[in-house]
């Protein structure tokens, strides 16, 4: 297939050829042989096997117990064929997995007439595998031979072969032996109707066991279904192209490509339906694999045959009648009924495993229509596991619990089958109108299983629930409301569900009615979907706290000093607001007042608290124990009415700025006896425990600066005009998205609390993080937007990681502003951008380029900062915190060391480290974790300074009211003192990373490689080193507790 040679001019085209080439496996004569070689070798391991050898139950015990089989012993006949059929026979295989599937054909002469009946038929195929692995095993062209499953069925397992001789361009090639039951049964003795396990029964009324009954008769046609598949693919490139793309589709989406949902023999079947007559040859010779691939997404999506069951035209004169139509559709949720018996192939599919199939092919439709490239990235190249899909995630221990299979292991479905429906009825009647869908999944097959000593090994594997939630809104409700106490059935059926926490509640309505309320405060409502799941699993499953493990706040440390309510924050604002609007006694009278600090729009990592000294009139809180001697002020932009008489010099207009804020703060301590605190760039005003600092935007400037393109002027950093209305800008727009998303800043503090935590807050600002996470809300697809702090914190780490920004912009389009033209024009920029950079290596162009409406060619936030370095830096962080965190929402890990991992950043990656005094940072609380280093060369040690503590003491409050504010600090951090005089003194030595949000650690990198020198002057080298380290701890003498050289610079 591969080498057909065509000629694709469309870049989408261009894109799934490469795709195909990376997968497709080349069938050349190199690999035709190598497979053919080792499907001899297993042929004739089997041959040694003695005929008529004696099998008893005692080769797989454990199995034959667990299944409730009796009556299986046999003597041992040659298989009647071995043949290849799976995705090699039809060359369809995807890789990274390369399986060669052998289908054995039983002997006959193995069973007898009535094995179809108590599992008699499962036990011998399992048995007669056993005696096939023990000759394998002893045969020199195999390595290794292990137990798995056919589809997570743990009654038929198969075998994994693997060769000793590796095929060199596929080392993981493997062979699957799938026993087949070929003509064994009556398949009038498999109707769905008839019993065949006599323990399936209600009372002395046996009950039907379609799912077992299809179990064999899936096995009695294999090759049948596997020779039609192949009779209509082997000689159809474009379908065989359209399968493998369909194959890596479902393969990045773990919730689908599952045991209940869709794997590759499913999707081969669906296409050949869609292909034949029998699904009206809706896919045709005249189209491409992507057009087919359309089609049959759109069918799974949207096609309402679903419903009445999919019937292949019958082969062999087989007809299924009304009533047999019937019975399958109240047997199975889904049914397509295969061309030969009429079994139902999908007799697995469970209603949940088929929603989320025709949710994820929805999506793909959607990606194909709205996404760049006809969503190819987002189709084939984007992984959908539960961690980054899922808002919420569980994981069930369910080792050793005996309740899972106390009714036997295999009945009509097995006990792990029943076991998620079960869990998922219990979620969906706890959750109701929270959960917009809830998935139960529990593969509990895995390789290295011992199916010989029985089943209980299977519940080693966690259950998995996902939940998308339907709103935060509703998630995130207080109170479930039951039904009203005169309806006496329904509320004792609620109370029974709830237990002792259900409770008789009158509404603001007045009605009264059964309820269930979960108190908490604002922002620990994130919290209530979680304790709903572990009071549901506790109380209906006896499953105790420690094996229920709920993903939902193990992140919330990083956090902790930050949840404070900031209701008293706006409602200072709006105070301020109204103040300044009514001031009478200035020249121009104030238009507009808009917040600019992100603790008004919720992205704050830390929420302001009211300080004791920073009220209008007294104190407005008792003084602390420990007041602070800081306080952080918050910016407030403000616009005055129109004049035509302001100055047109761009200095003059400074000027007149910091005389109008001296004016205003002249006025709000007259009026309202508001402490102001002026400087010639800033006015602080004291107010409701909160200091703001105000800033004047004057439009003039922003027009004086368009004239002035060209000049000198205009090449220096962002005037104050500009960047004053840049932050306007980006700070409404953050706000209306806040609106939209609620959960939107838990996801902002998380990431700038990552950020910050491995030393990059000078590398990425406050507003280009806030635009990264917008994207992830503005730009989902193919997930929906993110209801869960840890979901939207997993998606911002993937981007970081992931994305092109080489040769892609991201465009952040909040209020759906921009235009085509707008966007071309976007790519434009950045184009020219990229080859400015190719042209001078310093010329200081974005390395990430972040557009938005109000600033297009990324210079607001990202036009120095992160340089190509810091972003390949940034890049590597976000990969492993992402490897990370995907393992401990899968994986087992208790320990919640391992989750502060994530947010410890190791210093040895860093040539020098600065260890700092704690008791000398201005907000101590705010340190996540304190630093140690035992390794590399300690090069200074300093005492702490007397002249500066983050607490006033003792003897500092007393005083009077007036003294004690002169002794607050606006606007001091002795860390970003500290960073910018480094950066001063050593503008090309090293290379600054520090924490911006309480880290007590530096981080050093030294900027340039030094040149390679005599021998002799290796001694002078490191002593000017020294030298160098030990300046920078006299420039932050006091503050410096250690220095460290960690590693010395590389020679050039």
């Amino acid at each position: 297939m591969a080498s057909e040679v065509e000629t694709y001019t469309d870049p989408v085209n261009l894109k799934v050829r490469e795709l195909l080439k990376e997968v497709h496996l080349d069938y050349s004569p190199e690999t035709t042989k190598y497979v053919h070689d080792v499907v001899s070798s297993i042929k004739e391991a089997i041959d040694q096997i003695p005929e008529n050898l004696q099998v008893l139950a005692d080769v797989a015990s454990g199995f034959v117990r667990d299944i409730g089989a009796d009556k299986v012993e046999f003597q041992f006949k040659k298989p009647k064929s071995i043949e290849i059929g799976g995705s090699y026979s039809i060359q369809c295989i995807a890789k990274p997995d390369v399986n060669i599937d052998l289908l054995l054909r039983l002997p006959k002469e193995c069973f007898h007439e009535k094995d179809y009946l108590n599992h008699r038929y499962h036990a011998k195929r399992c048995l007669y595998l056993c005696i096939i692995k023990k000759y394998l095993n002893l045969s020199s062209s195999v390595q290794n031979v292990r137990w798995s499953t056919f589809q997570n069925e743990a009654r038929k397992p198969i075998l994994v072969v693997y060769p000793a001789v590796k095929l060199f361009e596929n080392p993981g090639l493997v062979v699957r032996i799938i026993p087949t039951a070929t003509s064994l049964f009556s398949v009038a003795k498999l109707n769905l109707e008839r019993n065949n396990v006599r323990a399936v029964n209600q009372g002395d009324v046996l009950q039907a066991t379609p799912k077992y009954n299809s179990s064999i008769l899936e096995d009695m046609f294999l090759e049948d279904n596997t020779e039609f598949i192949r009779r209509t693919f082997l000689e159809w490139k474009e379908l065989r192209e359209a399968l493998i793309l369909l194959k890596v589709w479902a393969r990045q989406r773990s919730s689908i490509y599952a045991h209940d949902c869709l794997n590759g023999s499913l999707i081969s079947i669906i296409m050949a339906y869609l292909a034949t007559k029998s699904g009206g040859n809706r896919i045709n010779n005249s189209m491409n694999a992507m057009q087919i691939l359309r089609v049959t997404l759109d069918f799974i999506a949207n096609s309402k045959l679903w419903d009445q069951g999919l019937l292949f035209q019958p082969q062999g004169g087989h007809n299924i009648s009304k009533e047999q139509r019937g019975t399958y559709l109240w047997s199975f949720p889904i049914v397509i009924s295969d061309p030969f018996a009429g079994f139902n192939l999908v007799f697995r599919m469970t209603k949940n495993g088929f929603q989320e199939l025709r949710g994820e092919a929805a999506l793909a439709l959607i990606c194909i229509d709205k996404c760049k490239d006809g969503g190819f990235d987002e189709i084939f190249l984007t992984k959908i596991d539960f961690p980054a899909k899922y808002d919420c995630c569980i994981r069930l221990n369910l080792k050793g619990n005996g309740e899972v299979s106390a009714s036997g292991f295999c009945l009509d479905d097995e006990c792990w089958r029943s076991y998620e429906q079960k869990v998922l009825s219990l979620m969906h009647r706890g959750l109701t109108k929270r959960a917009k869908f809830v998935r139960v999944i529990w593969r509990n097959t895995t390789l290295d299983c011992n199916f010989e000593n029985g089943l209980a090994i299977l519940d080693r594997e966690p259950l998995f629930i996902g939940i998308l939630v339907s709103s935060t809104e509703e998630a995130f409700k207080k109170a479930i409301m039951g039904p009203s106490p005169e309806n006496k059935d329904e509320a004792l059926e609620f109370r029974n569900f709830w237990g002792d926490i259900a409770t008789l509640r009158q509404f603001r309505d007045g009605e009264i009615a059964e309820a269930v309320v979960w108190e908490h405060k604002e922002w620990e409502r994130h919290l209530i979907i979680k304790e709903i799941i572990e009071h549901i699993l506790s109380r209906h499953l006896s499953l105790s706290e420690e094996n229920i493990c709920t993903i939902v706040d193990q992140l919330d440390f990083s956090l902790l000093h930050g949840n404070g309510d900031p209701k008293n924050l706006l409602d200072a604002f709006d105070d301020l607001s109204k103040r300044l609007r009514l001031l009478n006694d200035i020249p121009l009278k104030i238009s507009s007042v808009q917040p600019l600090d992100s603790a008004f729009r919720l992205t704050s990592v830390f929420t302001p608290t009211p300080h004791p000294l920073a009220y209008e009139k007294g104190v407005g809180l008792k003084l602390q124990k420990f007041t602070s001697t800081c306080i952080q002020p918050l910016e407030v932009m403000i616009q005055l009415e129109g004049s035509g008489n302001w100055p047109m010099d761009d200095v003059a207009i400074e000027k007149t700025k910091s005389a109008f804020l001296l004016r205003i703060g002249e006025s709000l301590q007259s009026n309202w006896g508001m402490t102001c605190i002026a400087t010639e760039n800033d006015v602080d005003v004291f107010m409701s425990g909160y200091a703001f600092r105000l800033k004047i935007l004057h439009e003039k400037g922003l027009s004086l600066l368009k004239r002035q393109i060209g000049g000198d002027q205009a090449k220096r950093v962002l005037c104050t005009d500009k960047q004053l209305f840049l932050c306007g800008q980006h700070s409404s727009m953050i706000n209306g998205l806040h609106g939209r998303y609620s959960i939107y800043g838990p996801v902002v503090r998380l990431a700038k609390r990552w950020v910050s935590a491995h030393l990059f807050s000078a590398s990425l600002t406050d507003e280009a993080i806030e635009l990264l996470v917008a994207y992830l809300f503005l730009n989902p697809l193919p997930f929906y937007a993110p209801s869960s702090r840890i979901s939207g914190f997993l998606r911002f780490l993937r981007l970081l990681s992931e994305y092109d920004w080489a040769f892609s912009p991201l465009v952040v389009d909040i209020n759906g502003d921009l235009t085509p033209g707008d966007k071309k024009e976007i790519n434009e920029k950045f184009m020219l951008s990229r080859k400015g950079y190719e042209e001078n290596m310093q010329n200081v162009n974005p390395a990430m380029f972040l557009a938005t409406a109000y600033d297009q060619t990324s210079e607001a936030w990202t036009r120095s900062s992160p340089t190509q370095a810091e972003l390949r830096r940034l890049m590597a962080y976000a990969r492993s915190s992402v490897s990370l965190l995907t393992k401990l929402i899968l994986q087992d890990q208790p320990d919640s060391y391992r989750w502060e991992c994530i947010f410890r950043t190791p210093l040895n990656n860093y040539d020098a480290a600065i260890l700092l005094h704690r008791d000398k940072m201005p907000y101590p609380s705010h340190l996540l974790f304190p630093s140690e280093l035992n390794q590399g060369r300690r090069v200074v040690c300093g005492n702490a300074s007397k002249l500066f503590n983050p607490f006033m003491l003792p003897e500092d409050i007393k005083g009077s009211l007036d003294e004690l504010k002169n002794k607050l600090m606006v606007n001091f951090d002795p860390v970003r003192c500290f960073v910018g005089d480094l950066e001063k003194k050593f503008p090309n030595r090293f290379k600054v990373w520090y924490d911006s949000l309480g880290g007590d650690a530096i981080g050093l990198t030294w900027e340039k490689a030094i040149k390679k020198r005599e021998r002799g002057d290796t001694c002078e080298e490191e002593k000017d080193l020294l030298d160098a380290l030990k300046a920078v701890g006299e420039v932050g003498k006091g503050f410096v507790r250690s220095i460290h050289l960690l590693k010395a610079p590389r020679l050039s």
